[in-house]
């Protein structure tokens, strides 16, 4: 019996889904058995019960009718006798006659604590009438049955609990061999699962028909080899996510901008190296601390606390903030950041962390003001620029139209600034402009704003004026300061300034118009003398319209062909032989009509037009003298103007060669005159142009020789062919001793240097003697010829060939 118990119990540690399953079956066998042995028991026992009471109404079938005779004739031998023969029946045990009216007779006993059925019979007798005669109890014992049934019951429950017991165990052999056994593998081959075994399947002892659906253990096994192969490409993966979160890492950790992480209550957990690099602060330093602590907005805290307040609404409302935020260093530092604010998520949806990442823009924010600067001020001078004053302009407007005051618009630009900036150069222009502007700005008063508007031109607001005339003492405080001499190159100059003057809303009540008034009554201060000061008068307008139709004009006069060249003789005064012509423009307008050079001229220099009409006086003249040449068979020399802005041009040197190329002109035949000025300006640009042209074979000629600054330093620096002695020289030099002198101090000048020289403006014989005398080389002037056309030109090369031969 020990031993069996020992083998049940060792059999419940090895096998417990064993054991309890047999405890289930035993459990719910026994159940079972009692349950359907209940239900067989009762219904032997109704059937027993059942029998006796079919006895029961056997016997009153069989002595109800002898019973009531006996009774009606008052038998009671007989009757003791019949109910001796009921008793006598099986399981009777008492008999019980009522007699009525009140005597009874009572037969057996009752046995004490033994269960019984009790039958009545009424007793009757019928003749006439029916006589109640009395009642019968009959009572039947179920010890008998009651005995029968536990016997029974003993039978079936042994019997039933050793069927259930070797069919509990069969059923747990079954289940052992077919599932516990490869259940216990299963559980052997989980419990030695690691990494390091996942290379080995789990197998059962089994077979598995083929054909078949697998069953549960077949499906199990393979979930558990799909396990196996899913934590395999699980460690796979894990192994590339860890390498991928190692990058991430890094490259967090090693990114160029710093990167904070806060937790859900803004609280600092992270910082990477770029933070502690771009703000000296590191992680201990500010780890649970709010990122509020390290920017700065203004002395006012609340600021900085509003700016945050609202940052972290933003974030929660559309996931993101970014901006730009004035950031603090460790030592107290302020530097701009651009800042992008982030929420990392759970998998609720929920912000469980932020991220911030910061850039350092300071650098960027400098150029930004840089270029703002650039944008609305003057590099060279520091004053606002023509947008900045045009901005001002219309609100110093908008705020006189509030306070019903005036406005006075000064529009200024320095008198022959030009001729000082080619002959002295650009470095001292400069110079000049930013001490012209320091006068300007020190004339000045109150909330005035002077601009510098390009070049040499100057716009002046002067806002709440209570009368026109304080503009002008604002203009003559300016014109006294131009007084004083300017030191440039170690040498004083002069310069003055014309301007001109609207006031607003006298004048006009738009900006626009105010600034086209003021420029045209600068213009009548120039044409006053210069150094003055105009106040615009209606009469204005009309010069302004007339300048702006001469412009509009003027742009057209190339496309439609408006433009002419007039070509004037250069004679040998030794000779009187023919060697040259100077090319001279012309504008013929259908509106305007002939149009005089001095008055377009200036124009096309100050609008750049001068560029194109150059580049097209030399391709025309080149053009022509080519023609000359095939017809009339003198090598003649064409003589060209360029002026300064033209010379200047990047592409000159480009023109002037193809314009020679185009014309298959030789650089010999072409002479280009340059004014004086250039020289003084001595740059190497200067140097490198006339060299090149040189080089081509092109002549160089000054022109206008005496009227500027003096260039005679200058001219062995550059390879000049021959200079001209301006008109006004060589009027009077028959009346005039200082112009003789100074025309025979030029030529000789020249000669020692190499130079030919051209007098010009030679109108009488008188002065063409006294040239030759001197030893001119050439001469041009109103006494060889006036300008002509060129057919004409050519008329009057025929004519006069042979006279100026002789």
């Amino acid at each position: 019996m020990s031993n069996l118990f020992r083998k049940v119990w060792n059999f419940r540690e090895t096998s417990p889904l064993s054991f309890r399953m047999l405890g289930y079956i035993l459990v719910c066998s026994s159940l079972f058995t009692l349950f359907a042995t209940g239900i067989q028991v009762y219904a032997d026992y109704r059937k027993d019960v059942s029998l006796v009471d079919q006895r029961m109404n056997l016997i009153e079938t069989s002595y109800q009718s002898s019973l009531a005779r006996s009774l009606w004739s008052l038998d009671q031998k007989l009757l003791r006798v019949q109910m001796q023969g009921i008793l006598n029946l099986p399981d009777i045990v008492h008999l019980h006659l009522q007699i009525y009216p009140d005597s009874e007779i009572e037969m057996g006993e009752i046995p004490p604590r033994i269960p019984t059925i009790k039958h009545k019979i009424k007793l009757q007798h019928s003749s006439d009438d029916l006589y109640e005669l009395g009642e019968l109890t009959i009572t039947a014992s179920l010890d008998d049955i009651y005995r029968q049934l536990r016997q029974r019951i003993f039978v079936i429950m042994t019997t039933q609990a050793f069927k259930t017991f070797f069919i509990s165990v069969l059923i747990l052999w079954i289940f052992q061999y077919l599932v516990t056994r490869h259940l216990s593998k299963m559980a052997n081959y989980a419990r030695g699962l690691n990494i390091h075994q996942l290379d080995t399947p789990l197998a059962l002892d089994r077979s598995q028909k083929s054909g078949q659906p697998p069953d549960e253990l077949q499906r199990v096994t393979d979930a558990i080899n799909e396990m196996r192969l899913t934590l395999l490409n699980d460690i796979e993966k894990q192994k590339l996510d860890a390498a991928e979160i190692r990058k991430l890492s890094l490259a967090i950790e090693q990114s160029p901008s710093s990167v904070l992480i806060c937790d859900k209550r803004w609280k600092i957990t992270y910082a990477n190296q770029k933070f502690s690099q771009l703000t000296g602060h590191n992680l201990n330093s500010i780890i649970g601390k709010h990122p509020k602590t390290l920017t700065h907005i203004s002395p006012d805290e609340s600021q900085n606390e509003q700016l945050w307040h609202n940052i972290e609404i933003q974030v929660e409302r559309a996931g993101m903030w970014q901006g730009e935020m004035h950031s603090t260093r460790h030592g107290g530092e302020k530097f701009w950041e651009q800042v992008v604010i982030t929420p990392i998520r759970d998998t609720d949806g929920e912000s469980s962390q932020y991220l911030i990442l910061g850039e350092d823009i300071s650098v960027r924010k400098r150029y930004e003001q840089q270029l703002l600067r650039q944008a609305n001020y003057d590099l060279l001078t520091g004053l606002p620029n023509r947008m900045l004053a045009l901005d001002r302009l219309k609100l110093a407007l908008a705020q006189s139209r509030r306070d019903k005051s005036q406005v006075g618009l000064m529009f200024l630009d320095l008198d022959n600034f030009k001729h000082i900036n080619d002959t002295l150069g650009h470095d001292n222009g400069d110079t000049l402009l930013i001490e012209a502007s320091r006068r300007i700005a020190s004339s000045l008063r109150g909330n005035s704003t002077v601009a510098r508007l390009g070049g040499d031109e100057f716009l002046i607001i002067l806002p709440s004026l209570e009368s026109p005339e304080d503009s002008e003492l604002v203009a003559a405080r300016i014109l006294q300061a131009f007084s004083s001499p300017f030191l440039l190159n170690n040498q004083e100059i002069f310069v003055s300034t014309s301007i001109g003057i609207a006031i607003y809303p006298t004048d006009s009540e738009n900006s626009s118009t105010l600034l086209q008034q003021a420029d045209a009554a600068m213009y009548q201060a120039k044409h006053k003398g210069k150094s003055a000061y105009h106040r615009f008068t209606p009469d204005l307008n009309q010069q302004s319209r007339e300048r702006l139709k001469l412009e509009t004009q003027l742009r057209k006069a190339l496309e439609q062909d408006e433009l002419l060249l007039y070509y004037q003789p250069i004679v040998e005064t030794a000779s009187g032989q023919l060697v040259g012509a100077e090319a001279l423009i012309r504008w013929d307008n259908p509106l305007l009509g002939l149009v005089a050079p001095d008055k377009f001229i200036p124009l096309a220099e100050e609008t750049g037009l001068i560029t194109s009409i150059g580049e097209w006086v030399l391709h025309t003249a080149c053009r022509d003298v080519k023609k000359w040449h095939e017809d009339t068979g003198l090598k003649l020399t064409i003589a060209v103007n360029v002026s300064p802005r033209q010379f200047r041009d990047l592409k000159f040197i480009d023109t002037v060669q193809k314009a020679l190329e185009v014309n298959d002109l030789a650089g010999e035949y072409l002479e280009l005159e340059i004014t004086e000025r250039l020289l003084l300006d001595d740059s190497i640009e200067t140097f490198e142009i006339l060299h090149k042209l040189d080089a081509m074979g092109v002549k160089l000629s000054v022109d206008d020789f005496g009227t500027g600054y003096s260039a005679l330093s200058y001219l062995k620096s550059y390879p000049f062919d021959s200079l001209k002695i301006d008109r006004s020289f060589v009027k009077d030099v028959n009346t005039e001793a200082e112009d003789a002198a100074l025309v025979t101090a030029i030529i000789t000048m020249a000669h020692s240097l190499g130079l030919k020289v051209i007098g010009e403006g030679v109108e009488d014989a008188a002065q063409m003697q006294f040239l030759r005398a001197k030893g001119c080389d050439y001469a041009q002037g109103y006494y060889y010829n006036r300008p002509v056309a060129e057919s004409d030109f050519c008329n009057w090369i025929s004519e006069n060939r042979r006279a100026y031969a002789t």
